[in-house]
């Protein structure tokens, strides 16, 4: 009798737990997706509240199948490093991007970050799918929470 592998069948990702986030930006949506994708600009406000002031970096190859790198240090002096590969791109209204962070990059998950005109601003929604678990899934809703908290005031 053969023994299958312990690993989750790809018929098992769609169980695997999710999240989605909207949020109203004032902004227009090449702004937010300038915002998404230009390095300078990414790393004024991505990461958790506690990130430590100047230490964000970004490295991006915007295109399908390019990479990205974002870093960061939280204010207790903690290194987080996550990226991925973009898999679709379309501007002002789509990204699509796989994410897994430098400590455990055997837990990969994917992003879509979709914008849509919303009067003078942009509806954003932002969905990422098999988590690992529903404990990794609850930590990245505050991560996620947080970081928009801080785009929403970097496009102020």
């Amino acid at each position: 009798m053969a023994i299958k592998p312990a690993n989750i069948a790809d018929g098992d990702l769609a169980a695997r737990p999710s999240l989605t986030l909207k949020r109203r930006l004032n902004a227009r949506p090449e702004t937010v997706y300038a915002a998404w994708t230009d390095p300078e600009k990414i790393a004024r406000w991505f990461g958790p509240s506690q990130v430590k002031d100047g230490s964000a970096k970004a490295e991006i190859d915007l295109r399908v199948g390019g990479r990205y790198r974002l870093s960061f240090e939280s204010q207790g002096g903690e290194y987080n490093e996550v990226g991925g590969i973009y898999r679709e791109l379309v501007p002002n209204e789509r990204l699509v991007f796989s994410w897994a962070w430098h400590s455990t990059p055997e837990r990969e998950s994917l992003v879509t970050v979709s914008l849509k005109p919303d009067g003078a601003g942009t509806l954003l929604t932002f969905h990422q799918e098999q988590f690992f678990d529903s404990a990794a899934r609850d930590g990245h809703a505050r991560g996620w929470t947080e970081s928009l908290d801080r785009l929403e005031k970097y496009l102020v």
